[in-house]
């Protein structure tokens, strides 16, 4: 699902954001590609990052919470900057669930649903797709895979989605993550990047770069905050 200058954060978001710090995760930021986790029961967790672009820039922030144990909600939004003006560009709300949980060596799957607003078209994007995780050494290295539907609302069309992702320790705290993720019309897009975790199960940070295959104006830098909660819903 796409999403993504040095930006000022919004009063809200700083305050969102302030919130969740008091307030852990699993293959999230900076990947595309989603993984077959959901936060901890009872737990939340705030994903934001800033994406520059060719010309322009985004701001994202999707907060999510699993208030059953299995069934976790997110809310987020983007901020599209271009030309010195800042404007509220998306809106999306999304549910995820697991059929399978993953466990060292092991594997899971789950199904996650959702819809991306548009506000500068009007327009809609409903989705739903298939995520798998293989966890492999020990969790030392995970795959992700995403199979799923989207449909255009733009052109009323029906898009198959898919997306093909990894992550690989290589210090204590330190993740190589990378992926390549697309449609079924139109090049696929590639990723690589870094994850740290500066206060375990807590806070993370990470820095990507990517672009469309073949197509060098196309490409993005990112850098994104994470911020995982203790037990605190009733």
């Amino acid at each position: 699902m796409t999403a993504f200058p040095p930006l000022r954060l919004p009063g809200a978001l700083a305050l969102l954001l302030a919130v969740a710090f008091s307030l852990p995760a699993q293959a999230a930021r900076p990947m595309i590609t989603d993984d077959a986790r959901v936060v901890d029961a009872k737990t939340c967790q705030v994903e934001s990052w800033a994406k520059k672009n060719t010309g322009s820039g985004e701001l994202w922030a999707i907060p999510s919470c699993n208030i059953t144990g299995n069934l976790e909600l997110a809310l987020g939004g983007a901020q599209l900057r271009a030309g010195g003006e800042g404007q509220w560009q998306d809106s999306l709300v999304q549910a995820k669930t697991l059929f399978k949980t993953l466990s060292p060596n092991g594997w899971a799957v789950g199904l996650a649903g959702g819809v991306l607003r548009h506000h500068l078209t009007g327009t809609q994007d409903p989705y739903a797709y298939v995520p798998a995780s293989f966890s492999f050494q020990d969790d030392r290295f995970v795959a992700h895979t995403n199979l799923g539907w989207l449909r255009d609302g733009a052109t009323g069309k029906n898009r198959l989605t898919w997306g093909l992702g990894s992550e690989t320790q290589l210090l204590p705290r330190g993740y190589l993550v990378a992926e390549t993720f697309g449609q079924d019309q139109g090049k696929p897009y590639v990723q690589l990047g870094w994850r740290y975790w500066v206060v375990q199960d807590r806070v993370q940070i990470d820095t990507t770069v990517g672009q469309r295959a073949g197509q060098s104006d196309s490409r993005w830098v990112s850098i994104g905050l994470r911020l995982l909660s203790p037990v605190w819903l009733p």
